[in-house]
């Protein structure tokens, strides 16, 4: 049996008992953090089951390891990234070595510098890039007690960095009870300690009392229920005839209760059994939330009280001192002190400690003293409680913020600024996360303003509730009633809420919704970034009402004149939400250079700015650029790092579109288990551009294995739905003509030719025109003609894909009629790129039909060129190898990535073998341009 000497949460001395394999995952999790590799690790449980016990021995045998330590208290559960700087404070000197935006995100959050405000998980990342530089050549482990209690900015910021870590040699292990933001949260394994065998109970009962009669053990055995804090409490409640056994074990009755519960009430009878004194010293420090002895003693001596009074407490083993702190050994002897005291009284120990922290210099605590304090309606203290909130936005603690904004609403006796207050929670809540909490804070805001740039705000808000959690459709409603209340007042805040009204109403396939917003936007006097979109928000209303050309020739207006403006002013920079539509706008008319060219801007502002909650959706648009340009590799490695990003950020709705894009590269690659995994992953989010990808993707993969009925069958149903105007729909309709072509039914090939026909003709792209004469050729219209057009138009650029099935589908015809020799130049060049793009059941056909004319090899032995030495490497090597190639080091790759270097140089160091190089001279030679 391991035993193990140690301060049982802080405060018994106790021997770990029945512990083994919970320590036993603790040691392995220490090893692969000395060997560089990271981990995180949630130890979860009922109260008193030894959380702090299991991670005091991670601290004890983390030799040769650096030691990080925290432990959070209930009353700083509000107090914005009070337990990250706990945790953080003694190496506060080491950020000078971040990159800039995230030492300044730190900065802000500890309220060290006043900085603008910052992307909620930007925090995180910094985190996660200065542990890095801690385990630099000393591994670090770092444990966060009482992790339920995190303020929700620090859980966010610390869940972030945890569920990143990789190769830097960090070992992140938290304590906390069941519930909250820590157990159960996603990418962190959790070990959950269970009750205490009988074996190990008595043992630990022969440690701490050992004078307990048989009977009297037995009976603690059974009513403690393996708790340990229950097995070292228990014992203590009872008189010495119990311990003796001169009074029966059922003539004392340890309860039903919860362990907590009863153990709370051993410590409360021994707080009612101190001087009033020193009961009301306890009340004070239970009531603060600084743990610092001098704003403890020097409110409890507005009480009159002094330091003396502690002496009872700290003999009962019930506090602690020192280093100028006073610390409870155990929470729940926190709760006892207060919850035993009169409601008098505690208002009393509110009012001293907002006098202590208003001379001590902390007017945020002094708020929230005086706010607890408070018996009812009160503007002063409303006003001081909104200075800590506008002072937790500074710092960038949206969740602190939302919970000082409504706290004050409450407070607020008058009832537009109640209102106003609330709609100000509401949109903390909201950037915090807590999407629905936000809804019902916005709803009650509603009933009491009429201000219209609040009602504005409130929209928004609400806006961005529906569209997470609700109905595109309703979000885009109301981010259309909002624009109207403000127009007059602030063009351009309506002019933006338009537009994206517009946007949101593509997903919900609101017709007159978009149709609205087209026509206020239109007559509204916005400035020229907005204005320049007044065409395309027209143009995606015409396309979801099935005018097709026309809503075309509108979206290609916008982007010509978003050309004109950029010559005009090449400095001048789109808002992100405008750079996000623009990139939309262009693969909706199928220029995917241009959606491109915009959606890798937008996620170069992402990286250097630090919005990692809208990188995600750059990084969609991006991947479906790359993967349209038949760059497979980058759209994956883009198309991959949105996805976790989404899933670590919770947007499940950007994880679906990023699982339908990905989708579609593992269809064309014919890769059938991860296609139907991507597939379902995006019908999850029953919006229509969601669910056609998916649909889409399962119908590209039929057709490359040579299903074409169901191929059919399926595209059929996409096309005739009323999500039938969303691009990737649009873009099925060529598939939907091949497979009608190859199931012997070109009747159902006509309507969706036609259609596309519409389409090209309006977008003017030659891939699409060539597309055309492909589908022509298919349905017997001048069947050698048409392919000869196809294959010509073709040569003027564009998805090499789509050129590909030309080449195959034309070989295959000139192979049928007996022109082999022709039909060998088509095939050839069909089966080079889909060789080159991975599309293995494309490459078959390929060769199977180069087979039948007579070619039985194709291609001779060359030395791989770069594009081969890529296609070996993971999506995350590939990013890291193209930004190291352009010259950049790894912690400025870890910046742009949000990965800590450390992890940037294991990528690397997996990376070079494979690309056959030894350096990053040998890197930048090869053909590898930054994305």
């Amino acid at each position: 049996m391991r035993r193990l000497a140690y301060f049982f949460d802080g405060y018994t001395p106790n021997m770990l008992y029945g512990r083994d394999a919970e320590l036993a995952q603790i040691d392995r999790l220490l090893a692969r953090a000395r060997t560089g590799q990271s981990g995180s690790l949630s130890v979860c449980g009922e109260v008193g089951v030894g959380k702090s016990a299991i991670l005091d021995h991670a601290v004890l045998v983390a030799d040769g390891m650096r030691v990080l330590r925290g432990t959070c208290i209930e009353s700083e559960a509000e107090l914005p990234f009070a337990g990250l700087h706990l945790l953080l404070r003694p190496v506060l000197d080491r950020l000078d070595v971040l990159p800039g935006p995230q030492a300044d995100a730190l900065r802000g959050a500890f309220g060290l510098a006043d900085v603008p405000r910052t992307d909620r998980f930007l925090t995180g990342l910094a985190t996660l890039t200065l542990l890095t530089e801690l385990a630099d050549g000393e591994p670090t482990v770092c444990t966060v007690d009482d992790a339920h209690w995190l303020d929700q900015a620090s859980a966010t910021a610390l869940l972030f960095a945890a569920r990143r870590l990789d190769a830097e040699g960090i070992a992140l292990i938290f304590g906390a009870r069941d519930g909250g933001l820590v157990c159960g949260s996603a990418g962190i394994q959790v070990l959950r300690p269970g009750a205490l065998d009988h074996e190990a109970s008595a043992r630990l009962l022969a440690e701490v009392a050992a004078d307990l009669a048989g009977p009297v053990r037995d009976r603690i055995i059974e009513q403690s229920g393996g708790n340990p804090l229950a097995l070292i409490e228990l014992p203590a409640a009872l008189t010495a005839e119990q311990r003796a056994g001169r009074m029966h074990p059922q003539t004392f009755h340890i309860g039903t209760l919860p362990v907590s519960s009863r153990v709370q009430d051993i410590f409360q009878n021994r707080i009612e059994a101190l001087p009033e004194r020193t009961r009301l010293l306890l009340l004070v420090a239970a009531a603060d939330d600084t743990e610092d002895l001098g704003i403890v003693l020097t409110a409890a001596g507005l009480l009159r009280t002094s330091i003396g009074d502690l002496a009872p407490a700290e003999q009962a083993r019930l506090v602690q001192t020192g280093d100028g702190t006073l610390r409870f050994r155990h929470p729940l002897i926190r709760a006892a002190a207060y919850q035993s005291a009169a409601s008098s009284h505690r208002i009393a120990a509110h009012r001293a400690l907002a006098e202590a922290l208003g001379a001590a210099g902390q007017p945020d605590r002094q708020a929230w003293q005086l706010a607890a304090a408070a018996t009812g309606p009160d503007e002063a203290v409303a006003a001081g409680l909104e200075r800590a909130a506008e002072y937790a936005r500074r710092r960038g603690g949206y969740a602190a913020e939302a919970a000082a904004y409504e706290r004050a609403a409450l407070l607020s006796p008058d009832r537009p600024q109640k209102g106003r207050r609330l709609a100000l929670a509401a949109a903390a809540t909201g950037a915090a996360g807590q999407l629905r909490q936000a809804g019902a804070l916005a709803e009650r805001a509603g009933y009491l303003v009429d201000d219209a740039q609040v009602l504005a705000a409130l929209a928004e808000v609400q806006a961005a509730v529906e569209f997470e959690i609700g109905s595109s459709g309703r979000a885009a409603a109301s981010l259309l009633a909002g624009a109207a209340g403000v127009a007059a007042v602030a063009p351009d805040l309506a002019a933006k809420m338009l537009v994206e009204a517009a946007h949101e109403a593509i997903y919900g396939s609101a017709v007159q919704t978009a149709r609205r917003a087209a026509r206020d936007l239109a007559q509204m006097d916005a400035s020229p970034p907005y204005a320049a979109f007044v065409p395309a928000v027209a143009g995606l209303a015409s396309i979801m009402a099935d005018e097709l050309s026309a809503g075309v020739r509108e979206i290609r207006q916008t982007l010509s004149d978003l050309r004109q403006l950029n010559a005009a002013d090449p400095l001048a920079s789109l808002p992100p939400g405008l750079r996000r539509l623009a990139a939309v706008c262009a693969l909706t008319v199928g220029d995917d250079q241009g959606a491109h060219d915009h959606a890798a801007t937008l996620a170069e502002e992402c990286r250097r700015q630090g919005m990692i909650s809208l990188l995600p959706h750059a990084l969609q648009l991006l991947a479906a650029a790359q993967q349209f340009l038949g760059l497979h590799a980058d759209a994956r490695a883009s198309g991959m790092e949105g996805l976790r990003i989404a899933c670590d950020t919770g947007q499940e709705h950007r994880a679906a579109h990023l699982s339908g894009v990905l989708g579609r590269i593992a269809a064309i690659e014919g890769d059938e288990t991860a296609c139907r995994a991507l597939a379902e992953q995006a019908a999850t989010w029953r919006s229509a551009p969601a669910v056609n990808s998916a649909d889409h993707s399962l119908s590209l993969l039929d057709l490359g294995a040579g299903r074409p009925d169901a191929a059919l069958a399926r595209l059929t149903d996409l096309t005739a739905r009323p999500g039938r105007h969303t691009l990737i729909a649009i873009f099925s309709l060529p598939d939907l003509v091949e497979a009608a072509a190859a199931s012997q039914r070109p009747e159902l090939g006509g309507p969706a030719l036609a259609r596309f026909e519409a389409f090209s003709l309006a977008a003017g792209q030659p891939w699409a025109a060539a597309v055309v004469m492909r589908c022509r050729a298919l349905l017997g219209q001048d069947t050698a003609v048409s392919f000869e057009e196809a294959v010509r138009m073709h040569s003027d650029g564009g998805r090499p894909f789509e050129r590909a099935r030309t080449e195959l589908l034309y070989g295959s015809w000139l192979r049928r009629n007996r022109r082999r020799a022709d039909a060998r130049g088509q095939l050839e060049s069909a089966l080079d790129i889909f060789s080159r793009l991975g599309a293995a059941p494309w490459a078959a056909r390929a060769r199977s039909e180069l087979r039948a004319t007579g070619v039985s090899q194709h291609g001779t032995a060359t030395p791989p060129d770069d594009g081969d030495l890529i296609g070996r490497l993971t999506p995350q090597e590939l990013q890291v190898v193209r930004h190291a190639a352009a010259g950049l080091s790894n912690r400025e790759i870890g910046a742009l990535l949000f990965l800590s270097p450390r992890t940037v140089g294991y990528h690397l160091y997996k990376a070079y073998p494979k690309l056959a190089v030894t350096t990053r001279a040998q890197l930048a030679r090869l053909v590898l341009p930054v994305m």
